[in-house]
C-alpha cells in the first residue's frame, strides 16, 4: 500500500452538490451532508394572480359538480334510453355461462 494520507478527504457529488467525507484507506464514506433544498421560486408579485386562477378553477369545479348533481336524473334517464336503444337494436345472443368463461 504505498504512502497514502490518513487524512480524510471531503469530495463534492458533480450530480446532486451533496459533499461527502471518503476514508482514502478504505475507500468508504463516513459522512453525507445532503444539500440545501431550493425553495419555490415564486415571485410575490404575481402570488395574486396565482391566488386568483387557483380561486377561479375552484369555482368552475364546483360549477361543474353542482350542474352534474342537480340534472343527475336527466342525464341518467338519457343513458338508460340509449341503452334501451342499443339492446334493442343489438340481435339476441347466447348468453354468457359461467362454465364457458373457464
Amino acid at each position: 500500500m504505498g504512502n497514502r494520507s490518513v487524512e480524510n478527504l471531503k469530495v463534492t457529488c458533480p450530480c446532486c452538490q451533496a459533499k461527502l467525507t471518503v476514508d482514502p484507506v478504505l475507500g468508504a464514506v463516513l459522512a453525507h451532508e445532503a444539500p440545501p433544498k431550493a425553495g419555490p421560486h415564486i415571485d410575490l408579485e404575481n402570488a395574486r394572480g396565482i391566488l386568483d386562477e387557483q380561486q377561479r378553477q375552484r369555482e368552475d369545479k364546483f360549477a361543474d359538480s353542482f350542474f352534474q348533481e342537480t340534472h343527475k336524473e336527466d342525464i341518467l334517464a338519457k343513458k338508460f334510453e340509449e341503452a334501451m336503444k342499443k339492446a334493442k337494436d343489438a340481435p339476441a345472443g347466447k348468453p354468457i355461462r359461467d362454465f364457458d368463461l373457464d
